[in-house]
Parts: C-alpha cells; structure tokens; sequence
C-alpha cells in the first residue's frame, strides 16, 4: 500500500469511527426526545387535548428549518425528519389516548 492509500485508510476509519459515535448520540438523543413526548401524550392523554398541536408543529419546522441552515444542513431534509419524528409521537400519542 502506498502512503498515500495508507493515509486515505486512515482518514476513512477515522471519519467512520466519528460517523459511529455521531450515529449512537443520535439514537440515545432519540430515545431521549420520545421519553419526554411520551409524557406529554400522557398530559394530553389526561387532560383531553388533541394528540397533534398543529400550531406547535409549524412553530417547530420553521425553528428546525432555521437550525439546520446555521448547521449547514439542508432545511428541506431537516424538515421532512422533523416530519417523521411528529408523525411517530402522534402516533404514540394516539395509543396513549387509547389505551387509558
């Protein structure tokens, strides 16, 4: 192997072993978020308010949508994940209605 192809192994290894730890903040980071809609499902759960917040979720994309352009992140991904994360937690607070 070539230094150079030696030294372009090393950068590749290196930037998945950050990729790797990028990867495992991002699931607890997730795993974090849920447990706390969660409960907010339970209050809405309790207290008969609507499972879905149409106001707090454009609140939210347009806040979103703002990081992401400061993070050199493409605000239209970051709006469709945004996207997917709402439709999961009003899915979740949907059975949290239901099953109480």
């Amino acid at each position: 192997m070539t230094d150079h192809a030696a030294r372009a192994a090393e950068l590749l290894k290196s930037h998945r072993a950050s990729i790797d730890r990028l990867d495992a903040i991002l699931v607890y980071t997730l795993g974090e978020r849920f447990k706390h809609t969660q409960e907010v499902g339970r209050l809405k759960s309790d207290h008969d308010l609507p499972p879905s917040d149409p106001a707090r979720e454009a609140e939210q994309i347009a806040r979103l949508e703002d990081l992401a352009r400061r993070a050199d992140l493409d605000p239209a991904f970051a709006k469709k994940f945004l996207a997917f994360i709402i439709d999961e937690v009003i899915r979740h607070h949907k059975k949290i209605s239901g099953d109480q």
